[in-house]
């Protein structure tokens, strides 16, 4: 499992390799609607899927099957219930990971 962090700001891209392919993450926070979204950006920055809005506890990717996609399970941990607030990454309420799909099986 590998932990993603957050950044502090209300829209972020940042680089990440996974399963030895880079990738751009996007989280934006909705202030109106007090939630924040994730996407995943080929690193030309075309979207292979955008603004996802986070939900604790389900994997987020879930619904999507594109082969762009990493081979693993994008989610956010949450014991605070169904929402995640602007700061619940910051204050530790929340953890943003990602698990390969190689450590989903056995």
């Amino acid at each position: 499992m590998l932990y993603i962090t957050v950044p502090d700001r209300n829209d972020s891209m940042s680089t990440i390799t996974l399963g030895k392919k880079e990738y751009l993450i996007r989280f934006c926070y909705n202030e109106i609607g007090d939630y924040w979204n994730f996407g995943v950006y080929d690193i030309y920055e075309n979207p292979i899927v955008a603004m996802t809005k986070i939900v604790p506890n389900f994997p987020l990717m879930h619904f999507y099957t594109y082969l762009a996609l990493p081979d693993g399970v994008f989610g956010a941990i949450s014991d605070t219930g169904g929402r995640i607030g602007r700061n619940s990454f910051k204050n530790g309420e929340a953890s943003f990971v990602y698990i390969p799909n190689s450590e989903l099986e056995g």
